[in-house]
């Protein structure tokens, strides 16, 4: 017998998985970027402009608004606030 999903808290935990499998691609790519550029500082014996962090900024970006549409984000709750709002100004 299987077990009936509430489809809100189903959405939910869909989310999050997607965020944290977001956040590891993110991370793996990173390192291997950063570490391509370590290893070309290694290689040249030179300074380099450090060509990863528009990447890292760039996509960071991405990710804190990916993390606060799956761990913050409540449309309800939001909905909810609003209407308290209005109710309290009349």
């Amino acid at each position: 017998m299987e077990m009936q999903r509430d489809p809100k808290l189903w959405k939910m935990a869909k989310a999050r998985a997607a965020f944290k499998s977001h956040l590891y691609v993110y991370l793996f790519v990173n390192t291997g970027l950063w570490s391509l550029w370590a290893f070309g500082l290694l290689w040249s014996r030179s300074t380099s402009y450090p060509w990863p962090i528009w990447t890292t900024l760039g996509w960071g970006i991405g990710l804190v608004s990916h993390y606060f549409s799956a761990y913050t984000y409540n449309e309800k709750n939001m909905i909810e606030r609003e209407y308290q709002k209005l109710l309290n100004r009349q």
